[in-house]
């Protein structure tokens, strides 16, 4: 049977002024509300209101429109049911066969600085969801859609179906409709939960954005959930698997904490170079590489700035896997579309801005359920860092902005974590070990393979000296200052240690550990 009656109320209008003109001309007849209606109106479009369809008209503020028998009991009494076909003609409820309906947009308001608790109130959608979970549940005969970009699906299959959709489309378009209000319900319990500070249960749905090439390893499938296609583009390459997605996110991640034009290359999620310069993300480049020059082989560049064509040339000389920016001039990407297994990763301001309005948690698996932490979003304890000096000698200014950097960069590293470096460049990086001397000795060995002097650098570890034989370790290979967070038992002899040697030191009271 066609679909001869259509409900269209949607907040994101893109495409509903020409879909409705399409219904239109296959005689569906249309009623809408508020906003959407106008727009029709507007468009030259017959319309009826919803009000005027029910004869009970909006109230309460638009909060109570299409809450009515009319309206749902079009969308779910059951075709060919006797009963349900008797009580809908006696109580004059004509069917709905098109449910077109797109929510209050919680999400991005939510994601707005300073947004007020009541303002995210007003934009929980309460008659958007019944609508689409009530015609989602008459899926057998009630075509529901929430997704603008399903609309010409739905018009092609009309021409082709007697004006009609298949089964398959109405399971299809059933199936995202749940998945979009159990989301949509997700983000409200997490929001409200923060808000009022309670640990309920956990609750997330997430629309699949790709299947991915493999996990970890070929042999391990792998899948992508969620908005990632909101915060990177990929302009080239091979797909992505498991562990570009992770090297994304640690990249970007990385180079957010950095004002000047920087560059980071990584391997596994670890930073091996990060360099800065004021005028020259050439430059920068240069300092980064230069930290470590087997590692980026395979690995991942990111930079706070738009890839330049000198950058680009430099880098297509060594073998890369991903390459991410905010942006690529022309010149550059046409350098890099040569190499066609060079995966190419734009980012977005609307990344940046959701690490700094409202960082999403780390979730990983667990045995039986998840763990779910705060993001360790920003660096910590950097405010007036020249007066969180515990040693007799205060650090230069030289040493501070070092310290500055060092710790921006050593927050990123895997635990134990020590980073050498000077005020705009790493010079030795140590990760992962399992004790921070053995990390300590790992930078230093690292900096003399790369040819690189210590003298005169700054040392920065993630998490407390428990002992003073790794800062000792760091002032014999040339560090004249240490940036850690202080609060181990043993602080009192790291810090003698570091005034026997005429070291400065800094406690910024807060670690960074990352497992």
């Amino acid at each position: 049977m066609s679909i001869q009656r259509a409900l269209l109320s949607v907040s994101d209008k893109t495409g509903i002024v020409e879909f409705a003109r399409q219904l239109h001309e296959k005689n569906v007849e249309l009623l809408s509300t508020g906003g959407t209606a106008r727009a029709l109106r507007d468009a030259g479009l017959p319309v009826i209101e919803v009000s005027d369809y029910t004869g009970f008209p909006e109230c309460l503020d638009g909060r109570v429109k299409s809450l009515h028998p009319k309206v749902h009991g079009g969308f779910l009494y059951i075709r060919g049911n006797p009963d349900h076909e008797e009580a809908a003609a006696r109580l004059g409820i004509p069917p709905i066969d098109l449910v077109v309906v797109n929510l209050y947009p919680f999400e991005q308001t939510v994601a707005e600085p300073d947004v007020s608790l009541d303002h995210a109130i007003e934009n929980i959608d309460i008659g958007g969801p019944a609508m689409l979970r009530a015609a989602a549940k008459n899926h057998a005969a009630v075509t529901v859609v929430t997704d603008p970009a399903d609309y010409d699906e739905i018009i092609e299959q009309m021409g082709d179906h007697d004006g009609d959709t298949t089964p398959g489309l109405r399971r299809k378009l059933a199936v995202k409709v749940y998945q979009r209000t159990a989301a949509y319900d997700a983000a409200i319990a997490t929001y409200l939960g923060s808000q009022y500070q309670q640990k309920n249960n956990f609750v997330a749905s997430l629309p699949l954005h790709s299947v991915l090439r493999y996990g970890d390893n070929p042999h391990q499938a792998a899948a992508l959930y969620g908005r990632f296609g909101d915060f990177f583009e990929q302009l080239h390459g091979k797909d992505l698997s498991y562990t570009n997605v992770l090297d994304i996110e640690a990249a970007a991640e990385l180079i957010l904490e950095f004002d000047l034009p920087t560059v980071g290359i990584l391997k596994h999620t670890n930073p091996c170079g990060v360099g800065s310069d004021a005028e020259d993300l050439r430059a920068a480049w240069d300092k980064a590489y230069e930290t470590d020059k087997q590692a980026p082989f395979g690995g991942v560049i990111v930079c706070n700035r738009p890839v330049t064509e000198a950058l680009a040339r430099v880098i297509s000389e060594i073998f890369t896997d991903l390459v991410i920016a905010p942006g690529f001039e022309a010149a550059a990407r046409a350098i890099f579309q040569k190499k066609k297994a060079l995966r190419l990763i734009q980012y977005t301001e609307a990344f940046a801005r959701q690490l700094q309005v409202a960082p999403p948690p780390v979730i990983r698996s667990a045995p039986g359920g998840l763990l779910v932490m705060e993001r360790d979003a920003r660096a910590l304890g950097l405010e007036g860092l020249d007066e969180k000096c515990v040693t007799s000698r205060p650090p230069s200014k030289d040493e501070l902005e070092a310290m500055r950097f060092g710790w921006r960069v050593v927050k990123h590293v895997k635990s134990n974590a020590i980073v050498f470096c000077g005020k705009d460049r790493t010079l030795g990086i140590g990760a992962g070990q399992m004790s921070r001397v053995d990390s300590s000795r790992l930078a230093v060995w690292k900096a003399q393979a790369a040819g690189l002097s210590l003298e005169g650098s700054v040392v920065a570890s993630d998490a407390f000296f428990p002992f003073p034989d790794g800062l000792l370790a760091a002032a014999d290979a040339g560090a004249t200052a240490a940036i850690q967070p202080g609060g181990s038992k043993g602080d009192p002899d790291v810090i003698a240690a570091a005034n026997e040697r005429g070291m400065a030191m800094c406690f910024t009271g807060h670690r960074h550990f990352w497992h």
